[in-house]
């Protein structure tokens, strides 16, 4: 058997680590995973001893807490190889090493704003990426999976074998079995014209407004988002947005530099800039755009996609999360559309292509207790209730019912669906720490409840 971890071992913890830290979890195994044959030891193991198993590999998306069952912990399979335009990664591999190796080939995947994230997590969540409104989410582009199911099989899932599975993976994220590799197309990117904008707290209206209008006549090869972040009176802060409530407008466009000023011109003119970091750069540096903080903290973080930005709308943004609110939020807005609203070969679970923004709102578990968190995170989503089409299950972290996310994430026709697929694949639930698809006609069962 490969090594086991139990609480009160030497490694126990720094195993358990990862980048959220708010969301508790107490496996009583921990097995670090060195290849696809552990996971497959792993998962006969909690299958022979009736205990629930759950995977972990950066712990970016960590969302249910438990105790209790077994983790598997992934970030030891690192293989990445590149045929053509086909990636294949070990299910430990972060997109920054995808990056460097996709640009020794003229390639580049479809990653997110920040390098160190896993790529099979994102990918399962979706995956919205720098470079979405051209090529779409990350999971469209997957070709096939590898993954370890309840009865301990290693199974590879494609558009043409366990359908079924392979559906179902992309979306319904970590129900189904534990992913050992992933298969997924490139795309011939090698640069980009991209960066940020920032703007201070008086000007946090006029910007929303002005990126919320300029953002409805981009071309599809521009992808681009708006965050709200309060920044701290600290040194370590550029002296500019020190203390401020700064807007930064993200860019990442395909087109050439000219083009690219030429667009981004009406933003500069909107409010006094502070920061501009906008240039041609290569698609290696492409987690620069957004720059986010690369050590792990805790937070609670949810989401809801829009059909608009109203004025209404980005007037509750500023009351609930802006410089007066009770509770520091980071808000970032989304803008969607482009090959985001298309429908391709192979989809997985569905989400509402037609929806044009998302709104995300994260909170740092700090000096704010998590009931307060929810109690704002709540406000401001309630308000935008009556614009909201749906929510991504990608970024919901917190404490909420985790079967009831899943109904609040999928439609009913997939949600019955993903039930059916649980139903062949894990009839007894083993996959149930996470935000929980009950197999159907199963049993359902908390997974923060659990105790053995």
């Amino acid at each position: 058997m490969t090594t086991m971890l139990r609480p009160g071992d030497s490694g126990y913890d720094n195993e358990l680590a990862g980048f959220q830290t708010a969301v508790p979890r107490r496996p009583a195994v921990i097995v670090p995973a060195a290849s696809a044959a552990d996971v497959v030891e792993a998962v006969r193991y909690a299958g022979e001893h009736d205990l629930p198993i759950a995977v972990h590999s950066t712990g970016h998306g960590v969302g249910v807490p438990f105790e209790g069952g077994v983790l598997v912990t992934t970030q030891r399979m690192t293989g990445i190889r590149i045929d053509g335009d086909i990636a294949r990664v070990d299910a430990g591999v972060r997109w920054g090493a995808v990056i460097e190796a996709a640009a020794e080939h003229g390639l580049a995947p479809l990653s997110g704003s920040f390098p160190g994230v896993g790529v099979v997590g994102y990918t399962l969540g979706g995956g919205f990426s720098l470079l979405s409104r051209e090529y779409g989410l990350a999971a469209d582009r997957v070709t096939a999976i590898e993954v370890v199911t309840a009865d301990g099989e290693l199974r590879r899932a494609t558009p043409d074998t366990e359908q079924d599975l392979f559906w179902a993976l992309r979306g319904g994220r970590d129900n189904f079995g534990i992913v050992t590799a992933l298969e997924f197309r490139l795309v011939p990117v090698t640069r980009l014209y991209g960066g940020s904008l920032q703007f201070g707290t008086e000007s946090l209206a006029a910007v929303l407004r002005a990126w919320r209008d300029w953002a409805a006549e981009m071309p599809r090869g521009m992808t681009s988002s708006l965050a709200m972040v309060p920044m701290p009176d600290l040194p370590m802060v550029p002296e500019p947005l020190r203390g401020q409530h700064v807007a930064q407008i993200r860019i990442a466009y395909l087109g050439d530099a000219a083009e690219g000023e030429r667009l981004v011109a009406p933003l500069r003119a909107a409010a006094k800039v502070l920061g501009d970091t906008l240039a041609e750069i290569p698609f290696t540096e492409s987690g620069k755009i957004a720059n986010e903080p690369p050590f792990p903290h805790g937070y609670r973080a949810d989401n809801a996609t829009v059909s608009e930005l109203n004025d209404a709308m980005l007037d509750a943004i500023l009351e609930h999360a802006g410089p007066g609110a009770p509770v520091p939020t980071v808000v970032l807005l989304d803008l969607l559309g482009g090959a985001l609203s298309d429908v391709p070969e192979h989809p997985g679970v569905d989400w509402d292509r037609e929806a044009r923004f998302t709104v995300r709102a994260l909170s740092v578990v700090e000096d704010v207790s998590i009931a307060e968190i929810r109690s704002a995170h709540g406000k401001l989503f309630e308000a935008l209730k009556p614009w909201s089409t749906g929510k991504l299950l990608t970024f919901v972290y917190g404490e909420s019912d985790p079967a009831e996310e899943a109904s609040k994430v999928y439609s009913p026709a997939d949600l019955r669906r993903l039930a059916e697929v649980k139903a062949a694949v894990d009839p007894a639930n083993r996959f149930r720490l996470t935000h929980n698809v009950v197999p159907a006609n199963g049993t359902r069962i908390l997974p923060g409840r659990y105790r053995r």
